[in-house]
């Protein structure tokens, strides 16, 4: 279908209807909020919800959350629930909350990996990095997760086009790896980021990768990453002196998410709780 036609369709669906998505087409946007309809429509309050309300319960947009909704795609007819893209519903969502179209948030940890091609199981939950707390919301059966980050550790995301029309920001290939050793919980574990790794090593700027770790100066993440750079026997040895002299005394788990358990690293005062060979192992399948 071509957009000619498109535009025709939205026409036969009444003069304010046709309006407002209309304006929301040429501004790009799929998912909106009630200040933008209003801008549109020149609708207000309670003529505004009731405008919106006819159109939900028509199927031509669904409610994503409070004050947020999305539009239908025409070919799709009259749906009641369309979530559309996960990631680009996180974004409306971390925009919304911070009142601005250049909000600070970034998809950041699984959902990123998801996104560089670092695993290949599907993913329920969308996990957003922010600058603000925000509360999670679940989203017809996608659960959105939003850490909070320290501004001084907002950084090291790129732009990625997740189709013609819609940009969102997530963290580059080196900063997924970061966040991910940071916080495993959020990845499936230290098995899953490790993975990840062997997947991209050939890929990674691995003296980026430890610029970003003195720059984020985490002591867990100097560890795990050090660690799991001499596991796999990827050629960086001025990387593993700089990380080295990042190392204090106190141990500290591999994996925060098992339990307290293993063998110890003097070398990188870690407990490991997750065996080399099992670390080697998920590389082999």
């Amino acid at each position: 279908m071509t957009i000619k036609d498109d535009k025709k369709r939205i026409k036969t669906l009444g003069t304010q209807a046709s309006t407002l998505l209309l304006g929301l087409y040429e501004r790009g946007r799929r998912a909106f909020t009630l200040l933008e309809a209003s801008e549109i429509t020149g609708l207000k309050n309670q003529s505004l919800r009731n405008f919106i309300h006819k159109l939900l319960k028509k199927g031509i947009l669904t409610r994503l959350s409070s004050g947020l909704y999305n539009i239908v795609p025409l070919e799709l007819g009259y749906a009641r629930e369309y979530l559309g893209n996960p990631y680009v519903v996180a974004r409306e969502i971390a925009q919304k909350k911070f009142k601005k179209k250049e909000a600070n948030y970034y998809i950041s940890h699984s959902s990123a990996m998801v996104i560089h091609q670092m695993v290949t199981q599907p993913q329920l939950s969308v996990y957003t990095m922010v600058t603000q707390q925000m509360r999670e919301h679940q989203i017809l059966g996608t659960q959105f997760h939003f850490v909070t980050c320290k501004p001084h550790h907002y950084f090291g995301f790129i732009k990625h086009w997740v189709d013609k029309s819609e940009m969102i920001r997530v963290s580059d290939l080196e900063k997924t790896i970061l966040d991910c050793l940071k916080m495993p919980q959020y990845c499936g574990g230290i098995t899953e980021i490790a993975k990840g790794l062997w997947m991209k090593r050939k890929n990674l700027d691995i003296s980026k990768l430890v610029d970003y770790a003195q720059k984020l100066d985490v002591g867990i993440v100097y560890r795990r990453l050090g660690y799991l750079l001499e596991v796999y026997e990827i050629p960086c040895a001025r990387e593993i002196v700089r990380l080295q002299r990042k190392v204090s005394k106190p141990y500290l788990l591999l994996d925060p998410t098992l339990p307290s358990e293993g063998k110890y690293s003097a070398r990188w005062r870690l407990r490991l709780n997750v065996s080399k060979e099992e670390l080697l192992s998920v590389i082999r399948t």
